[in-house]
């Protein structure tokens, strides 16, 4: 008898376990399938993309998520009726390792095609071909190089990484001569030597040739044609098991390549040209900056201002031009983004009227203005208001942040946060424990205040203060 209950009991115990098993092994292929592909992406209404910051992919720029591979995941998104859910990666291995470990649905990168990633990840969208230029000033009384035999002899600065290794392989390809100047400041960045070229500060650098492509809209004086690399493929990607997912992201590059939505998005960052040549005054003789001199004086009181900076202001948002949309779609006299016009009162379809533009920037800047009242000095509350106007309040929090936290004072600008907001495109920076906005293209911003500032002061030296 007791041997029979033993036997009985065994059994039942290898049964206990079984089912333990499959309902374990059960379990986690339900896991599977609830994180998996694009059905159950469209049951949950969201897709979350997985992207790294960066002047061609994604920003933050007055307050509104930017980017190029963002504005092609929101139209991929809205292809497939969901929301866009975007998370940040702080490398390519790192982007990977979220997608693996089921942080994203898909990458919006341009994500190096390799050999070793193709077992592990599916490869979708489009097919992207890019290579490095030669980033060089072209002017009547520059010849630009044609041919990197042309290379020996020059001074070509870089930074560390992919761009240094590929000039010491070519250099040994063309037998030496090329000088590779070495750029191992972390503060920095590749974009700040393209800068630099273009200001005539160092002769050439090295970048990619989507990067290059867009600082090109900035400084139409750079050369960018001279390749310097093989070709390099790239495209977005998605885990292995995701066939449904890299099939709907096929057919939609392939459907929407062409079309209004996907070509406004690639003008808006790498060709519409982002410099801006600015008109005379109106008259000096008459007094006058603007036709709109009695709007900036009306309205220059409500915040305490001299109308003079407030025409400043406009003079470098539109150039007195009631009718322009810049690149970033900001519109009308005072270049407010269209989410910010309309929570600070203007009505729909007023953009173009002038007195409507400054009515809502002064909103604008009285709203800021409180914002920042941790600024207890005036004059320099009036330069963080103005690097707001033109970044957001978001990446002037985050200078304030770093500016503290390495010791400058966070509560002035010039020499001080101002610093802080051109290290916005530095990686070591922008991924800062204290920064919660991420990359931003802060020499903009930095000349923005700087170039008002020296306006506003001849202003006051050549228009007298009438304000009626």
């Amino acid at each position: 008898m007791k041997s029979q209950r033993s036997i009985l009991f065994s059994t039942l115990l290898i049964i206990l376990l079984f089912s333990i098993f499959s309902c374990s092994h059960k379990s986690n292929s339900v896991e599977d399938i609830v994180v998996t592909d694009l059905d159950q992406i469209k049951d949950s209404g969201v897709i979350t993309v997985l992207t790294m910051y960066g002047s061609t992919s994604f920003f933050i720029y007055r307050g509104q998520d930017m980017g190029f591979q963002y504005e092609l995941s929101e139209q991929f998104a809205k292809s497939l009726g969901v929301k866009l859910e975007v998370k940040t990666a702080n490398s390519i291995q790192d982007l990977i390792n979220k997608l693996l470990n089921k942080e994203g649905d898909i990458i919006a990168y341009n994500l190096p095609v390799t050999k070793a990633w193709k077992d592990s990840i599916l490869y979708c969208g489009e097919d992207i071909v890019t290579h490095q230029v030669l980033v060089q000033r072209s002017s009547s009384k520059i010849k630009p190089l044609r041919d990197v035999t042309e290379l020996i002899g020059k001074e070509i600065y870089v930074k560390p990484g992919k761009y240094y290794n590929r000039l010491v392989n070519l250099n040994e390809e063309l037998g030496g001569g090329i000088n590779i100047h070495l750029v191992n400041n972390d503060s920095i960045t590749v974009e700040d030597l393209i800068t630099q070229v273009a200001d005539g500060t160092i002769p050439y650098t090295v970048a990619d040739n989507d990067l290059a492509q867009l600082n090109t809209t900035y400084y139409p004086n750079l050369n960018i044609k001279l390749a310097v690399s093989l070709d390099q493929r790239a495209s977005w990607a998605v885990r292995k098991e995701c066939v449904q997912l890299a099939e709907a992201a096929n057919k939609w590059y392939k459907e929407n390549a062409t079309s209004p939505s996907y070509k406004a998005s690639t003008k808006r960052y790498f060709e519409f040209s982002k410099s801006v040549s600015l008109p005379p005054i109106l008259s000096l003789r008459e007094g006058k900056i603007s036709h709109y001199d009695d709007l900036f004086k009306k309205y220059a009181k409500e915040i305490d201002w001299d109308w003079r900076l407030l025409a400043s202001l406009a003079y470098t948002e539109s150039n007195f031009d009631t009718t322009v949309v810049s690149w970033a779609g900001a519109k009308g006299l005072m270049q407010l983004m269209p989410r910010t016009a309309k929570a600070m009162g203007m009505p729909d379809g007023m953009e173009q009227n002038p007195e409507e533009s400054v009515k809502a920037a002064v909103n604008y800047i009285s709203a800021v203005n409180k914002s920042l009242k941790m600024i207890p000095d005036k004059q320099e509350r009036m330069y963080f208001i103005l690097a707001a106007y033109n970044a957001g309040l978001g990446h002037v929090y985050d200078v304030i942040a770093l500016a503290n936290k390495y010791g400058k004072d966070g509560s002035k600008w010039y020499n001080n946060a101002e610093d802080y907001i051109l290290l916005k495109s530095n990686e070591e920076y922008y991924t800062d424990s204290v920064c919660r906005n991420g990359y931003f293209r802060g020499i903009e911003t930095y000349n923005f205040v700087r170039d008002i500032m020296t306006r506003y002061d001849v202003y006051k030296q050549k228009i007298p203060n009438k304000e009626s």
